[in-house]
């Protein structure tokens, strides 16, 4: 086509791969003229409003033709037009239409995406059902055996040896634990491999003499203290106010794990330790300060400090410990309970601090049930993250407190003034603010903008709709205006 538009031209207007390109000057004029091209108002009017796929399509060949008659006229850089063509036509055979493709990525993505929601959707609906579960049975058998307790020392006043024998159940942690390591593991073991894996958490060399006494014993003594100072308040004070006030432990376990293992300093965190503290001191103010009321809450304080000292110096000593270390090192501490612990109620019997007269008359039904409640509790509160989340497991704890105070209002002769009220509440808010995760403040961030941003797009889209009838009456008005100007 060249030859024919340009009948002056030599053979060297034909291009080839071989032949090197001409130069830009050389085609200079048919440049200069592309200048002068005018395309009429009414033809722009019309690409401009133009919305269907058809107008574009066409737009798109036309140009695309009037591109690959430049470059045939002038065959600058070795352009050849039949290998275009027949890339254009293996292209659209290969490639298939625009839509068709998007309409298969959608529905496969589509697809994907519909099982993966469903497998997250039944997966956080099991965590959800299973936390509901350890939340209920956490509540029950924190309550049940803070009242069980209550009604044992009426006749068995003896909270030291109650003590002494809900911590030698402990020895049950490891068998258990094995039990669901036959049934639920694929590469079963035996008791010894199991055991001897699982005291590698002690050290290279295991459970040796110096690890129990270095590392284990002072956890058993500060395992024994915790108990038996609760038990003890249980006897001067309500199981409310006592149950209340041991959720005080976690304020507590902050501030540990601020000053000891300089964790993340957190402003929540320090405002609910000030509710702590300010519900102790509404607690001790509810009874008026008397001194049965005052030594109660001290041990019940006190033992909140102990429980708080235990699980800091765990992390500071041991680190985290797999569910399976988990269960011997709390069979060790029964262990040690056997071994040392069982001298001091001898001692307090012969000495008539906890005397009973015979073994008659000891309430074994209520020593067994406070110790079956007690390793329940145990159990959900350090196994229970396998199955749900660690906050729903703490929540079992203060929903202890309304059952306690039911039941205390019904067998006991407690007085909910408005002081005791809030004391309760105030502890209780502090307890919650310190379940909030670390990134509570970016969560709350990136929800607010995120609402922020679905408002600021649903506002143009409103406007959208609104506007969108001024470009159809502009163009069934344009025909109008274009046979008038013709």
């Amino acid at each position: 086509m060249g030859i024919r538009e340009f009948p002056n031209g030599s053979a060297g207007m034909r291009r080839s791969p071989d032949v090197s390109p001409r130069r830009l000057s050389d085609i200079s004029p048919q440049l200069r003229q592309l200048k002068y091209l005018v395309v009429d108002e009414a033809i722009k009017e019309d690409l401009k409003w133009s919305r269907s796929v058809e107008d574009l399509t066409s737009a798109s060949v036309g140009l695309t033709s009037i591109e690959e008659r430049i470059l045939r006229i002038t065959g600058y850089y070795g352009y050849q037009p039949w290998a275009a063509s027949c890339k254009r036509d293996e292209r659209s055979r290969e490639s298939p239409a625009p839509a068709e493709a998007q309409m298969q990525a959608g529905a496969e993505g589509g697809a994907r995406g519909n099982r993966c929601c469903w497998k997250c959707s039944v997966t956080q609906f099991k965590k959800l059902f299973w936390g509901v579960a350890v939340v209920l049975g956490v509540c029950s058998s924190w309550s049940g055996s803070t009242q069980l307790a209550k009604l044992t020392f009426k006749k068995f006043d003896a909270p030291f040896t109650l003590t002494w024998f809900a911590t030698n159940w402990n020895f049950l942690f490891f068998p258990l634990y094995y039990l669901g390591h036959v049934f639920k593991s694929a590469e079963k073991q035996s008791p010894k491999q199991r055991y001897r894996e699982c005291c590698r958490f002690f050290g290279d060399n295991g459970l040796t003499l110096k690890v129990f006494f270095t590392k284990a014993a002072p956890f058993g003594v500060l395992w024994t203290l915790t108990n038996y100072l609760y038990l003890h308040a249980i006897k001067k004070i309500n199981t409310t106010d006592v149950s209340v006030l041991f959720c005080c432990n976690k304020a507590f376990v902050f501030l540990l794990s601020w000053i000891v293992l300089r964790d993340r300093f957190m402003g929540v965190r320090i405002v609910a330790a000030i509710f702590a503290i300010a519900g102790i001191v509404m607690m001790t103010y509810a009874d008026g300060f008397h001194s049965h009321s005052v030594i109660g809450i001290a041990l019940v304080v006190g033992s909140a400090s102990m429980s708080a000292l235990y699980k800091v110096l765990f992390k500071l000593l041991l680190g985290s410990a797999k569910f399976g270390e988990a269960a011997l090192f709390l069979s060790v501490l029964a262990v040690f309970n056997v071994l040392f612990i069982t001298c001091i109620p001898v001692i307090l019997y012969f000495t008539k601090v906890e005397y009973w007269s015979s073994f008659d008359v000891i309430p074994w039904g209520n020593l067994c049930g406070f110790s079956i409640l007690l390793l329940t509790f145990n159990i959900l509160l350090n196994f229970g993250i396998a199955i749900t989340y660690p906050t729903l497991i703490s929540l079992g704890i203060v929903l202890s407190v309304p059952v306690n105070a039911v039941v205390d209002h019904y067998t006991s002769e407690i007085v909910f003034n408005s002081v005791r009220v809030i004391a309760i509440i105030i502890i209780g808010l502090g307890f919650l603010l310190l379940l909030l995760p670390e990134e509570w403040d970016v969560w709350v961030i990136k929800l607010l903008t995120h609402l922020k941003v679905r408002k600021k797009e649903e506002i143009p889209e409103g406007n959208g709709d609104i506007a969108s009838g001024l470009p159809n009456k502009s163009r069934r008005t344009r025909p109008s205006r274009s046979s008038f100007a013709h």
